[in-house]
């Protein structure tokens, strides 16, 4: 999928957080969810966040980019053990695209 198609879904689709119960916490954008198994499209795992105490701040204010561990995206995931989901404010998906692997 060419840049600007891939721009177009991840527009007309949610952007979450998901925290998993084996699986880590990632971030991406909300293809499909059902009981415990979430789909994600252009999804990032974070490994490690500074700057937020919480995932509710993570999705609500985002994280310190230049400390905190994010993935390069993934095209999709599919997450079968899904806890929790969030909905991510359009400030914190801003900061969530531009984090990078913090060394």
């Amino acid at each position: 999928m060419d840049k600007q198609k891939e721009e177009k879904r991840n527009s007309e689709l949610k952007p979450v957080l998901v925290r998993t119960f084996s699986a880590g916490v990632h971030f991406g954008y909300l293809v499909s969810h059902q009981d415990k198994q979430v789909v994600l499209t252009n999804t990032r795992r974070i490994w490690r966040w500074v700057g937020a105490n919480t995932l509710n701040e993570i999705a609500s204010k985002g994280l310190d980019i230049n400390q905190s561990r994010v993935s390069e995206p993934a095209a999709e995931i599919v997450l079968t053990e899904a806890i929790e989901i969030l909905t991510v404010s359009p400030e914190a998906e801003k900061i969530l695209l531009e984090a990078k692997w913090a060394q």
